[in-house]
């Protein structure tokens, strides 16, 4: 369904940047995006080895024609996006002269200051670094969306008989009862924004009420949040994994589970856990495609990826920032 909805937007309206746009793999998916419609790529970069690594691994890549190059060496805009980012930071620390130095070297920081200014629909980066840095640009120039109070990230995984999203595997370390509903809010909009009905099991290792440990007692906490704030939305919890993907284990330990079908939706109770479990289940079923991080909450269109990201993973989340920007522009009335 992404993919679909990413082809039907309008070429003028998906252009999407990336941080990393001298990154081989990232040379690759813009390729890919472009022979599928996908995206127009704006590639973070010096031209010269940009396309010494297009001829190095052999594609039919021409800048112009079929992508844009931002030079941060010489960028008619340096001037403007330099003091820009200064007056947004000046009181965090940031002088004039290290707004100019980070503003020639710091990819990101380039392509959230080009997102925010309206010179490309969507961003993607993180092929290399450290996830935590990249958030750190976007939520200084980005910020969180309206009524958002946090930034999460969630994980999908497609998989031969299902598809479970997994959060927050990369921001929140431990989320409180309020963070953790709010989470799963944002990851329930985020999955109907592709086209997929959310069904939410907050996950513990207790089983509706059987331990009495403050991490069970937050999730329980978490989901009766839930059920007064969101009661349209399918959720249960706090339950263990097999509980949530298994109805007969469901109906042995809690006939009256709110789940109708098993849990497409993973809440887990901390970073740990959702950042673990979505590594060893990509890893044990080698057959699944993994799409992400996805991240949640920000104001625009951005995703964080992380450096073992493949080609095929760029790809996917191309798709997907194409598809948050027109979802953007559709609640602004664009």
């Amino acid at each position: 369904p992404v993919f679909s909805a990413a082809k039907r937007v309008p070429m003028e309206q998906k252009r999407v940047l990336y941080a990393e746009g001298e990154d081989e793999r990232v040379l690759h998916a813009a390729r890919v995006a472009i022979d599928e419609g996908l995206a127009r790529p704006i590639l973070i970069g010096r031209p010269s080895v940009i396309e010494m690594r297009i001829k190095k691994i052999g594609l039919n890549l021409v800048p112009e024609r079929d992508f844009d190059i931002v030079n941060p060496e010489s960028d008619p805009r340096y001037r403007e996006l330099c003091n820009d980012y200064y007056r947004m930071m000046a009181r965090d620390g940031v002088t004039p002269d290290l707004a100019k130095a980070k503003m020639r070297r710091d990819t990101t920081l380039i392509g959230v200051m080009l997102l925010r200014r309206g010179d490309a629909d969507a961003l993607v980066c993180g092929t290399f670094g450290t996830y935590d840095y990249h958030l750190r640009q976007v939520q200084d120039v980005i910020g969180l969306k309206p009524g958002a109070k946090q930034f999460a990230a969630m994980n999908l995984l497609l998989l031969p008989k299902r598809m479970l999203a997994v959060t927050d595997t990369y921001v929140n370390e431990n989320p409180n009862a309020d963070e953790v509903a709010e989470i799963a809010l944002m990851a329930a909009a985020e999955l109907r924004s592709f086209g997929i009905e959310p069904r939410v099991a907050l996950l513990s290792h207790s089983n509706f009420g059987s331990s009495s440990s403050a991490s069970a007692r937050k999730m329980r906490a978490a989901s009766e949040i839930l059920r007064t704030t969101a009661p349209e939305l399918e959720c249960d919890g706090e339950m263990h994994g097999d509980a949530a993907l298994s109805p007969e284990i469901r109906a042995k330990l809690h006939p009256d589970s709110a789940l109708t079908a098993d849990a497409n939706l993973l809440v887990m109770p901390n970073l740990d856990a959702a950042n673990i479990s979505f590594n060893l289940m990509k890893m044990a079923n080698g057959d699944g495609v993994s799409v992400g991080p996805i991240l949640l909450g920000a104001a625009q269109p951005v995703h964080i990826l992380t450096p073992s990201a493949t080609v095929r993973r760029l790809v996917n989340i191309t798709a997907l920032a194409v598809v948050d920007a027109a979802e953007l522009r559709r609640s602004k009335g664009g």
